[in-house]
């Protein structure tokens, strides 16, 4: 490992073309290398190309056609420099995964010769084939134009292949009609929403708009697994489904919690120096890495940035993970529960507001009660989770996420709030008529006088909460590891949207009318925080007392992603994409139908792989010892005391009975097609199975255990 990591620095430093000096010393002009960002357009473009394109990236809009052919051009140019023969139109249609399909460079010329070229239409448009994407009825099979779009706003970059580089292009991608057909564009979508807003929020706080937009951040936490490449191999529940379907808890695992935080094994700190540098060279802010709280499970978490960057900095991030970990003899796992009984793996999404006066809206300052645009925000933020807490839940509804939410770490399927004591408490002032003080941070007393006092945050952190408050951030925790953050962040941006759209409608109404902007206000204020106060909760989100009191608070609680799909038919569901502009009314039943499809096709194939495991490996494995415990029993005869050796024999023969029983019940739950008694009928050959595993020695046993897989990675 040591010779991979050292392979790693000196192509890093030659690529600096610095021969002396260290990694670290040559980072801040290594950082973005592979990123066709504003420093490498304006070596490559016009003055007048360039304050085009810079002024496009930073307000949003399209590119002008006039300096198109320039862009693609200094593009090109840029990308052969980086050893590029091909492009790509990146984008991310509704598989959960990125697509691309590569064109070369090359072009005829008058000569039967070729040259390099690359236009300005090829830059700002492709069309791949739409009909072999999931598109839940919006087109027919036969209906197969489709087209990608550059999303100037997301740099261009550079992937790397064995032989060459591809340069990509993030893109939009939408059906001939214009139907959406990916993640990014509901997303931009949602976020143009958004910004015209809170601009309407601003002017009525007095705040200039003029040419100026408001925009989120994100900074996605990501956790995985990382496991030996052989033991991945061997096991075709992994290898097919991205979790175990079998497999017994090892009896160490993550009881001692010494797993968390703890020193770093080389080999795994070799994959996280690997990925560093990759995503460094992406122009990718990694800037956390440590051990998880599971064993074999590691974060990784960004700098935040604006949303529409995060998102697609994220999808990069995670496969640039998956090819990483495959170098280095590793299988890196992002499956949300790939190991039962033991922590899963989240995307923490910590999402803010940056208004148009460039400041975070989410700050509460040092004096919380005296800042109403902190204030307002929060309270739309309240009203909007209440309001479509449904939406959220659908937004994290998978298959792979039903088995995370509420186990471990997990928050449940219950959306509630976290403020903290002193937002808690600013809040109930408003219920009461006006926030007049605020309860103060203070210090944490660390009890050793050598040591510094430390400022005491507005909020203790609440692990257990789905969208709890973690300072000048909300961080919604339900997401899952593997799933493209866009779902969740397009449902935020439009809910909040639309709450604060109905604030400015009333406040809008009030100045008309003549009253006073901050009675006004106050009034607006103390009504949402009535009616909506039932979403907030600072407690133990795990207790069987708390799902009793939201039940009582009527809080929906969507257990599992079909019951939670459901509610995209809900008128008010439906009217808060389509008034936005989000999502048209028949692009979000498209969503339906593409998320239920998704969703029993992983359940009949799990299915499907645990009916074959359990019949072709585990049940064969176990008759080959029961057929040698036997013969055992037969030589010794009646010159040995057998008694207890007859009684295992008799258990295992009984368990292996259970389990060719429970099979032919799962064959025929999924001849029924009924996701949840697959479910139900997995469970029972699990369980079957699981024991098994107990008794059958391990050089019998046809797969990895769970405590060669977790334990032995380094």
């Amino acid at each position: 490992m040591g010779h991979a990591r050292e392979e790693v620095i000196q192509a890093a430093c030659a690529e600096e073309s610095c021969c002396q000096g260290t990694f670290s010393e040559h980072l801040p002009e290594y950082f973005g290398q592979n990123v066709f960002s504003l420093k490498a357009m304006r070596e490559f473009l016009s003055p007048k190309a360039y304050a085009s394109i810079e002024k496009t990236i930073k307000e949003g809009g399209k590119l002008e056609t006039a300096i198109a052919d320039e862009v693609a051009e200094g593009m090109k140019k840029w990308a052969i420099s980086k050893g590029a023969t091909h492009f790509t139109h990146w984008f991310q249609p509704m598989t959960g995964v990125t697509a691309e399909k590569h064109d070369s460079f090359i072009s005829w010329d008058d000569k039967g010769g070729i040259i390099l070229n690359f236009t300005g239409k090829e830059l700002i448009q492709g069309e791949p084939d739409a009909s072999s994407f999931p598109s839940g009825g919006l087109r027919a099979t036969f209906e197969a134009r489709g087209y990608t779009g550059w999303d100037p706003t997301s740099p261009a970059f550079i992937k790397e292949g064995p032989e060459a580089t591809t340069l990509c292009i993030p893109t939009f991608y939408i059906g001939y009609h214009g139907e959406a057909l990916d993640k990014k564009t509901p997303l931009l979508r949602s976020m143009t929403a958004l910004s015209k807003q809170v601009c309407r929020l601003a002017n009525l706080f007095g705040i200039d708009t003029k040419g100026k937009r408001a925009y989120c951040t994100l900074g996605p936490e990501q956790e995985y697994f990382l496991i030996d490449k052989e033991h991945y191999q061997a096991r075709m529940d992994l290898v097919q489904t991205g979790r175990t379907l079998f497999g017994c808890p090892p009896a160490k695992h993550q009881q001692q919690e010494d797993h968390y935080f703890g020193a770093i094994k080389p080999r795994i700190m070799a994959f996280m120096e690997n990925l560093d540098r990759t995503l460094w060279g992406l122009g990718v802010p990694s800037k956390t890495r440590h051990n998880e709280v599971a064993p074999a499970q590691y974060e990784i978490a960004p700098i935040y940035e604006d949303l529409n960057l995060g998102v697609d900095h994220n999808m990069m991030a995670m496969e640039i993970m998956r090819q990483t970990a495959d170098r280095l003899g590793l299988v890196c796992l992002l499956h949300e529960k790939p190991f039962a009984g033991i922590n899963g793996s989240g995307k923490h999404n910590n999402w803010s507001i940056v208004g148009p006066d460039g400041k975070n809206w989410l700050y509460p300052g040092k004096t919380p009660h005296e800042n109403a645009k902190f204030l307002t925000t929060l309270c739309a933020i309240i009203k909007a989770v209440d309001t479509y807490a449904d939406l959220l839940r659908v937004s994290v509804a998978t298959a792979g996420n039903d088995h995370r939410l509420g186990a471990n770490e997990a928050p449940p399927a219950i959306v509630s709030i976290f403020l903290g004591e002193q937002l808690y408490d600013i809040v109930e002032q408003i219920e009461k008529g006006g926030a007049k003080t605020s309860k103060q941070g203070g210090e944490i007393n660390v009890g050793v006088d050598a040591l510094p006092s430390l400022a005491k945050d507005t909020t203790d952190r609440n692990r257990t909460s789905p969208f709890a408050f973690t300072g000048a951030k909300f961080e919604f925790r339900a997401v899952g590891s593997n799933m493209n953050p866009s779902a969740a962040n397009l449902v935020l941006n439009t809910i909040v949207a639309q709450a604060i759209s109905e604030i400015c409608n009333q406040l809008e109404a009030d100045k008309k009318a003549g009253k006073n902007f901050n009675t006004s206000l106050q009034a607006v204020l103390q009504a949402i925080i009535k009616k909506h106060k039932r979403v907030l909760f600072n407690g133990d989100n795990y207790t069987a007392a708390w799902h009793a009191e939201a039940k009582k608070r009527g809080l929906p609680n969507l257990k599992t992603t079909p019951e939670a799909l459901e509610t995209l038919k809900l008128r008010k569901n439906i009217d808060v994409f389509s008034k936005n502009g989000v999502l048209s009314e028949i692009e979000l039943a498209s969503r339906y139908e593409i998320n239920k499809h998704a969703y029993h096709t992983v359940v009949t194939l799990e299915g499907n792989c645990a009916l074959t495991m359990a019949r072709t490996q585990f049940v064969p494995a176990a008759i080959a010892y029961q057929k040698e415990l036997a013969e055992n029993l037969k030589t010794i005869g009646t010159a040995g005391k057998t008694t207890a050796q007859k009684k295992m024999l008799k258990v295992i023969s009984s368990l292996i009975d259970d389990a060719i029983t429970e099979a032919d019940g799962l064959e025929a739950a999924l001849g029924k097609h009924d996701a949840a008694k697959i479910l139900a009928a997995m469970t029972s050959v699990r369980t079957a199975v699981d024991e098994l595993e107990g008794y059958v020695p391990s050089d019998y046993w046809p797969v990895p255990s769970y405590a060669e897989m977790l334990l032995m990675n380094a």
